[in-house]
């Protein structure tokens, strides 16, 4: 920290890792120490008890953590996504793309979690119209049949890793399946999504970019095939439904389509393999009665929206600001980024009365997990119903169910998921 911070306020005695200057709102987080990534949510209390704003040093971005200022960050459009449609890389000074990650942003600047109206609202309106239009509840009794598969496999075993055996290939086969990609090339699908999601990881290394590149260029392969086959014989599955979506005389392009596809089997399963993993570990540790919890399709749903509101499987999302402007109090340049911290957020004690405490019967207050305005997840219904449904017939399955070993988080901030969760059950 700068020489002003010598005075700093040390983290409290449960010595969190960071340091914050309350006069400036200066923030230093060591986001790769373990105390932080394993459990940010008492850093970002005891920020907030100084600062419910703050400058995050590592990351160079203003943070927002209040409930109020982050739903009203995500629909403020003067706040978006991408910048360069209103100013040069030479006027905000931001510096070309390195050679050796131009084919990564060449696909990922195409996406409409990247873009803003008037372009993001084509893409948005193409992809609603074959995506949203395959009503996502007709899928309740295959995503059923699935978890009962699976758990068919490893149930006399009395003990599994529930991300690999159960979290992993419910979402990635419910997509693929979609899609009308083979599910047998899962394991290709699970190693090119996983390198690709490393780019927005906190502290990424030279590997790590070379490994996303490498998988976005075979994504993109594979996928080109899938979609001129499709183009000759049309059938009835996502791919083929993109490439007839129209509007206004309006289609995408073939890139676009394909990038869409990468977009929706990356998010369409990473957030809800973590999703479903934190949820268990959730349930498990407040020790609420399963039964209630599922009894009905109500506490079911009500079951869920706490267990994504309570550990949120993406903690962090960025935003540009679009001009100059002042946003509770803080000054911003066009071009500066700020960070809206969801997790922190969803916890914030001002929305969320004993925020720490995971309880579903608590009153119904949307949370951020899945974000708001033009950029809220167009997956959100798949993921909601598949943790509707995975969830009740995985504790209505395993009775007894508890944790076989201290599960562990992954240390990948942004994002936030168990890097196993070790479980058994009577056999």
């Amino acid at each position: 920290m700068n020489d002003r911070a010598a005075s700093a306020v040390e983290a409290p005695s449960r010595a969190l890792p960071f340091r914050i200057d309350p006069v400036s709102r200066r923030v230093s987080i060591d986001a790769k120490d373990p105390a932080f990534f394993q459990d940010p949510y008492p850093v970002f209390e005891a920020i907030r008890a100084v600062a419910p704003v703050f400058f995050w040093e590592e990351q160079g971005v203003w943070c927002f953590l209040g409930a109020d200022d982050v739903n009203a960050l995500y629909r403020d459009r003067r706040f978006g996504r991408e910048i360069l449609h209103v100013a040069t890389r030479e006027e905000l000074g931001i510096p070309e793309i390195p050679a050796h990650l131009k084919p990564f942003y060449d696909v990922d600047g195409l996406s409409m979690l990247e873009r803003e109206p008037p372009v993001h609202t084509r893409l948005r309106t193409l992809v609603n119209r074959a995506f949203v239009s395959r009503q996502i509840e007709r899928l309740r009794p295959r995503i059923a049949a699935l978890c009962h598969e699976l758990i068919d496999g490893f149930e006399a075993k009395g003990e599994v890793d529930l991300i690999e055996a159960y979290a992993t290939p419910i979402p990635i086969t419910v997509i693929a399946e979609i899609l009308g990609v083979p599910v047998e090339r899962a394991p290709d699908l699970l190693a090119w999504s996983h390198a690709m999601v490393g780019m927005y990881q906190l502290g990424r290394t030279r590997e790590m970019e070379e490994a996303a590149v490498a998988a976005t260029i075979a994504f993109s392969a594979f996928l080109r095939a899938y979609v001129e086959e499709r183009r000759g014989k049309p059938g009835d599955d996502l791919i083929s439904q993109l490439i007839a979506a129209e509007e206004k005389g309006e289609k995408l392009s073939e890139d676009e389509l394909i990038t869409t596809c990468i977009l929706l089997l990356n998010a369409g399963h990473e957030a809800t393999v973590h999703a479903l993993g934190n949820g268990v570990r959730a349930i498990l540790r407040s020790g609420a009665d399963p039964k209630a919890l599922f009894a009905t399709d109500e506490s079911t749903a009500a079951t869920v929206e706490e267990c994504l509101r309570y550990d949120p499987p993406l903690h962090m999302f960025m935003r540009y600001a679009l001009e100059d402007l002042e946003f509770g109090g803080i000054p911003l340049k066009k071009g500066q980024q700020v960070g809206l911290l969801l997790g922190a957020a969803n916890r914030d004690p001002n929305r969320y009365p004993s925020a720490d405490r995971f309880d579903p019967a608590r009153e119904a207050l949307a949370h951020v997990s899945f974000g708001l305005g033009i950029h809220f997840c167009i997956g959100a219904p798949l993921a909601r119903l598949e943790m509707q449904v995975a969830m009740p017939i995985l504790f209505e399955r395993l009775k007894g169910l508890s944790f076989a070993s201290a599960p562990s988080y992954r240390d990948a901030y942004h994002f936030h998921g168990l890097d196993g969760l070790q479980l058994q059950w009577d056999v």
